[in-house]
């Protein structure tokens, strides 16, 4: 019997579907609907060609996640969730006039998976709970990012008319004025001539509805200081209207601090209850915010990846290197899981200090001419190949194994 594959060309009202055998040609096509009545037609269409059980017709789709693709999972088959970009390549290998349809993209995915299925990976069978911690762990991710990304904006709108404000929380590390106690000061005060006007007390009790609880009195007076200094300012209308776009910008960005303190409670509960937890905080420098990234990005199907190899070419961490005749250089990999890496850089700078093996790995990088993000990203891949490992074999970090003393001497 003829191998048969599948491609749907995803849409948000309706998805394309596209079966051919292995010399090609098309067998089926069909147009379903977006709903529940939509998927038992294409499940009944697959059954109709020859899909059961033993043999399940494997299926190709430009997106990895949604409620088509999880049904298709639970039923059991392999969904190849196949890059958008890479499906504008293939299609250019059957015509060079450039058309494109959503009949005719069905059929390249389903064409794609007939020629080179092999060079594509199947979409992990990841538990629920590791599918949760993802869904938790990137949202907190984007929470802190969107944190950021307002704070940025604030310090930008300072800049133009209240540098009384840049100036009382500049001394503010790891993120300045998205701290509670700049954001509450600054919801109280929005103008430099409101904050001229704020009193001891006044300070004070902000600063307390922040948590302060050490040198209040210290930063009372600072801040009054400040405040009340001579600064240069802009009229009097132009600065209440950037203080009404500052108020917007704080309530923003309150929300965005109370999502993020909010998910990464969620996600937090979600990653202890998980089987794997144990073993990655084992690793140092590997919390619980950090151990539920690198859960979700790296799943709880240990047949993902071949090797430690294939898991680092994934995480960034990697080098590739560009071969041509006499030419041949090693450069960073720019195609790769950006979560997963932004963990891994948070992952390899803080475990410098509990890990004298790490350190000395980081020495030892930053000697060979090595620049601070090359030797986090090496020390990364070392790390990250030592967790490939102890996930396989269900076994809790080593310092010594991971870094034996012999190597940390010579580093």
């Amino acid at each position: 019997m003829a191998k048969l594959f599948c491609g749907i060309d995803w849409a948000e009202r309706h998805h394309d579907i596209a079966i051919v055998d292995d010399s090609g040609t098309r067998v089926a096509k069909a147009r379903i609907t977006n709903d529940a009545a939509g998927l038992r037609e294409l499940l009944n269409l697959l059954a109709k060609v020859g899909d059961h059980a033993g043999e399940q017709i494997p299926i190709a789709i430009e997106k990895p996640h949604g409620l088509l693709v999880a049904s298709l999972r639970t039923t059991g088959r392999q969904v190849f969730a196949i890059n958008p970009y890479a499906v504008a390549r293939y299609r250019g290998r059957h015509g060079a006039s450039g058309k494109k349809s959503d009949e005719q993209d069905a059929l390249t995915l389903a064409n794609i998976l007939r020629t080179d299925m092999t060079a594509h990976r199947p979409l992990p069978a990841d538990s629920d709970l590791a599918r949760a911690i993802t869904v938790l762990a990137r949202a907190q991710q984007d929470a802190v990012w969107d944190r950021t990304q307002l704070g940025q904006r604030i310090r930008s709108l300072l800049h133009d008319y209240y540098a009384a404000a840049l100036e009382a929380f500049g001394h503010l590390r790891n993120g300045g004025v998205t701290k509670a106690e700049a954001r509450v000061i600054l919801a109280l005060a929005p103008t430099p001539a409101r904050a001229a006007t704020l009193t001891r007390g006044q300070i004070r009790a902000a600063l307390k509805r922040a948590g302060r609880a050490r040198k209040v009195e210290e930063d009372v007076e600072r801040l009054h200081q400040i405040f009340r200094a001579e600064h240069m300012r802009l009229p009097d209308l132009v600065e209440q209207a950037m203080g009404d776009q500052l108020t917007a910008l704080l309530g923003q960005l309150e929300a965005a601090c109370a999502a993020e303190k909010n998910l990464a409670n969620a996600v937090e509960e979600a990653f202890t209850q998980h089987p794997d937890a144990e073993i990655i905080t084992s690793f140092p420098g590997v919390g619980p915010l950090v151990g539920a990234r690198l859960l979700a990005e790296l799943g709880d199907d240990r047949t993902r990846f071949a090797d430690a190899r294939g898991l680092k070419a994934y995480a960034g961490s990697a080098p590739v290197t560009r071969a041509s005749g006499r030419s041949k250089h090693i450069m960073n990999r720019k195609v790769k899981n950006d979560r997963l890496a932004a963990a891994g850089y948070l992952w390899a700078f803080a475990c410098l200090r509990p890990s004298p093996g790490a350190r000395a790995h980081y020495d030892r990088r930053r000697a060979s001419n090595d620049t601070h993000t090359a030797a986090l990203r090496h020390l990364f891949n070392r790390l990250i190949g030592c967790l490939y490992h102890c996930l396989q074999t269900r076994r809790t970090y080593e310092e010594t194994t991971a870094f034996p003393p012999r190597l940390a001497a010579a580093a």
